[in-house]
């Protein structure tokens, strides 16, 4: 787990213990695993990765994330436990990327996001399976503009296992909506990733410290085969 001690102050642990911050909110009984934007634009090629290909891609933590987010997907199957995936896709010609262009923008190219295009697929070694369900979003949050909460209502779930990429952004905004509607998140540490280390510390921080459970894969699978028994 990603020690983010290192970039805390004396005073700052001190106003953690104060405030009582960071404890536990626990696994429920009814869990779902989210797979965030896991797509060919954020792993790009695990080994010889080109950058100029791949512009928007993080090979070197997100294929170690796609490992332990494999491992997950088959302790949740045999839990009964539902797998949904989300994926972030654009079309430009229909004008649905809103601000994000003009924040980040992206060149035209096979290798992003755009609508169509192999960078918008997800990663077939993580490829959804019959009755999977697949959310194309249009921003970071996993619940936005998408069915995500009915479908979660009317399946009764009580807890979020919430992986993939990046944690600065889409998993952070799909943790904090989560715990706005009262879902259990649990964020396996070594199952999301981000372009930048002390912005995958510092979110693992900020989230276990308001709004999630920041744990281990380990911890997940333990949780994960006791339901299944």
């Amino acid at each position: 787990m990603p020690d983010w001690r290192e970039y805390l102050s004396a005073e700052d642990l001190a106003t953690i213990e104060r405030g009582k911050w960071a404890r536990s909110i626990g696994y429920g009984a009814r869990p779902a695993v989210v797979v965030i934007d896991v797509q060919n634009y954020m792993t790009g090629e695990e080994v010889g990765n080109d950058p100029d290909k791949f512009p928007y891609a993080a090979p070197a933590v997100a294929w170690p994330a796609l490992r332990k987010i494999q491992t997950i997907l088959a302790a949740a199957r045999p839990a009964q436990a539902p797998v949904i995936y989300t994926r972030f896709a654009i079309d430009r010609e229909a004008g649905d990327a809103g601000l994000f262009d003009a924040k980040i923008g992206a060149p035209d190219s096979e290798n992003v996001y755009l609508e169509g295009t192999f960078g918008s697929e997800i990663a077939e070694e993580i490829a959804p399976e019959p009755g999977d369900l697949v959310i194309t979003k249009k921003k970071p949050s996993s619940f936005f503009g998408t069915p995500l909460l009915p479908y979660l209502i009317e399946r009764n779930i009580d807890t979020l296992i919430i992986t993939g990429g990046s944690t600065c952004n889409c998993v952070r905004a799909t943790v904090f909506d989560a715990f706005s509607y009262n879902f259990r998140a649990i964020v396996p540490s070594d199952a999301v990733f981000d372009r930048m280390p002390i912005s995958q510390a510092i979110n693992l921080f900020d989230m276990n410290r308001c709004s999630a459970d920041v744990v281990e894969t380990s911890d997940v699978l333990e949780y994960l085969s006791a339901i299944a028994t």
